[in-house]
């Protein structure tokens, strides 16, 4: 895999060079409310422009439906770009069309400028190789014959489109910082962890996380479940759970997972007890329960301080932890202890300390945690996860070619 040094040492000034950036950020209408995706592109985007590119960013914001959509404009990101790089950032109000062309054709060396959100293309998303080809060569043809192509959005590289996976096989493909980075961390959790090895799993849904589930079996020492999927562990292992989220449908396979840790001898930890409300709401009341006796008429919406102490005490001991998923909903202040306590707790480790990336990493930076305090914050939840898989990534797969 050539990577963006390779490049630099090939020489880049006054060579146009497409860059394939994660900068799906949220908003709250034009205001972006965590810019960790932005932040994280800027050591490559500043590494090219300094060696004179003219830097082309491409990327998506949300999920229109292939079709302009003000609410998904990329522009408030151009802009924070910008401020972040210290100059002015071009902005193109469209994809592969005449704002994009002559975007493009008016950028000096060192310069950069954004496309518009590429997902506004559908060809971008399409299923049909033909239609991804085409968009594809029409963006290749916006850097030139002398272009190259940066894949540098690891939050995109599970993903078979355009920008990401056709373009590189128009173009000299190159892996940004970002990307090499995550394989590596990823590689290490995979193949040669140091041990003992433990997983923290939450988030929602146990559907989101089947394939990572049943592929850690065979990896870890110890898996520690918590967040809303908890609560179908618990219900698998016969306890109430009240108003709880619970995915009925999932309990046969949960039930196989429990059995498989048992065989394979993967200690798996489960809340002792959770925040009960009878209401999902941020200002609810609520009580501690034990997590094998929830009141039917009460949700858990975080775990409890005796299993805030349990999860960190099982993280202690680690030399590498794994962490995706909070353990309750932490935007509600009330119930963000069990994933701060979580967080703190690999603050706190000497282990190598990866976390997963999506909610994971934006409760890091919402709680205030120290983000220098984790071994890597990924900034690919879902790429992560297929990693940990063992799916191949295609948006990697075509690098090596």
């Amino acid at each position: 895999m050539k990577t963006l040094d390779d490049l630099l040492a090939s020489g880049v000034r006054g060579r146009r060079v497409l860059v394939r950036a994660d900068l799906n950020v949220p908003l709250d209408g034009d205001r972006i409310t965590d810019d960790g995706r932005v932040r994280a592109s800027l050591p490559t985007l500043r590494a090219l422009a300094a060696a004179g590119a003219r830097v082309v960013v491409t990327a998506h914001l949300g999920r229109p439906k292939g079709a302009p959509d003000p609410a998904f404009s990329l522009a408030p990101v151009a802009r924070r770009l910008g401020e972040l790089l210290g100059g002015e950032v071009a902005f193109a109000t469209d994809v592969v069309g005449d704002s994009a062309r002559s975007t493009v054709a008016g950028l000096a060396d060192g310069g950069v400028a954004v496309l518009e959100n590429v997902r506004f293309d559908p060809r971008e998303t399409s299923k049909d190789d033909t239609e991804r080809g085409a968009f594809a060569e029409e963006l290749a043809a916006l850097v030139g014959a002398d272009g190259a192509f940066v894949s540098d959005g690891f939050g995109v590289v599970h993903r078979k489109q355009a920008s990401v996976y056709d373009v590189a096989q128009r173009l000299p493909h190159y892996a940004g910082g970002l990307v090499l980075a995550e394989v590596e961390v990823l590689r290490r959790l995979t193949e040669n962890p140091a041990r003992p090895y433990v997983v923290v799993l939450g988030g929602a849904k146990v559907s989101d996380k089947l394939g990572v589930i049943a592929n850690l079996l065979t990896k870890v020492d110890r898996l520690v479940v918590g967040g809303g999927m908890a609560y179908t562990f618990l219900k698998a292992q016969g306890h109430e759970v009240g108003s709880s989220l619970l995915q009925a449908d999932q309990l046969d396979q949960v039930r196989a997972f429990l059995a498989e840790a048992r065989e394979r001898g993967v200690e798996l930890v489960l809340p002792v007890d959770v925040l009960a409300t009878k209401e999902f709401a941020a200002d609810a009341d609520h009580e501690v329960v034990r997590s094998d006796a929830i009141p039917a008429d009460r949700m858990g919406l975080d775990i409890g301080p005796e299993s805030r102490k349990l999860f960190a005490a099982k993280v202690a001991d680690a030399a590498t932890v794994f962490w995706n998923g909070p353990m309750g909903v932490f935007e509600f202040e009330a119930f963000s202890g069990g994933t701060r306590a979580v967080a703190q707790a690999l603050v706190d480790s000497d282990a190598f300390t990866v976390v997963g990336g999506g909610d994971s990493a934006a409760a890091v930076r919402q709680l205030g945690l120290p983000e220098n305090g984790f071994s890597h914050i990924s900034t690919g939840g879902g790429a992560s996860l297929e990693f940990l898989e063992g799916k191949q990534l295609p948006g990697v797969a075509v690098l090596e070619g």
